[in-house]
């Protein structure tokens, strides 16, 4: 069997166009933001539930049905199944590519790694958001398979990650990779996630940027890494002004 992980239901539909197999698990989370400990799975989604719930006005049934459900869908893999994680190259489709990695680890399936092909180094975070189906089939053709090391370090990552282990995560963005492309400005945007983000708010606040319009297009210009989207950067703004 064929898994296809899309990192949201906006690549859905060009994905569905080019006419690749295999079933599709779409990851609806945003790891970046909130709270990310828990000792068990269980643990987890409860707390990923209330956080959305508090911040976002989420459904907690519902984030069990279409995220924390969809996403426990990989535990089923096995060693016979081939996983292709489409994740684009900034922090905030990482962070969900590192916990896919994780839950996958132990299931000894083929895992495979597709990557926005063909995107200018000034737009190098703007992931598959603008490819059609035909460019969505090259990058599925220009897939990169995890290595059994490169699996371990995503699971390295994403527990220095959850413990916010600036100095780990610095270490780690060392790791060099073909199915890890520009890890190391990630991991030093991973290390600066609790201040960076903020400061950049903050400075955009006090030079008279006071709407979410006029903040997140400069937010993106100086942080894409981030891969934050209006949401994120909106509460970070409501955060700044209280």
């Amino acid at each position: 069997m064929r898994i296809n992980v899309l990192p949201g239901d906006s690549v859905a539909e060009a994905f569905a166009a080019a006419g690749l197999d295999g079933e599709t698990v779409v990851c609806r989370e945003c790891l970046v933001d909130g709270d990310i400990s828990g000792d068990t799975l269980v643990e987890f989604w409860d707390l990923r539930a209330n956080f959305i719930e508090v911040h976002y006005g989420g459904d907690p049934l519902e984030y069990r049905e279409r995220v924390a459900y969809e996403l426990e869908r990989l535990l089923e893999a096995g060693a016979d199944d081939e996983v292709f994680l489409w994740f684009e190259y900034e922090l905030f489709c990482q962070a969900n590519m590192w916990f896919c990695l994780s839950l996958l680890r132990s299931t000894g399936a083929k895992v495979f790694r597709v990557m926005p092909a063909g995107l200018e180094p000034d737009n190098i975070w703007d992931g598959f958001g603008a490819m059609t189906a035909d460019d969505l089939a090259r990058c599925f053709d220009e897939r990169v398979e995890f290595t059994a090391a490169d699996i371990d370090a995503a699971c390295e990552l994403w527990q220095a990650f959850r413990d916010r282990d600036g100095e780990r995560l610095l270490e780690l963005g060392d790791y060099r990779s073909s199915a890890f492309p520009f890890l190391k400005e990630v991991c030093r945007a991973a290390a600066e996630i609790e201040t960076r983000p903020k400061e950049i708010v903050n400075e955009l606040l006090a030079n008279g940027h006071t709407k979410l319009e006029d903040v997140f297009p400069e937010f993106r210009k100086r942080a894409g890494v981030y891969g934050f989207g209006d949401l994120q950067v909106e509460r970070l703004i409501h955060a700044a002004s209280n």
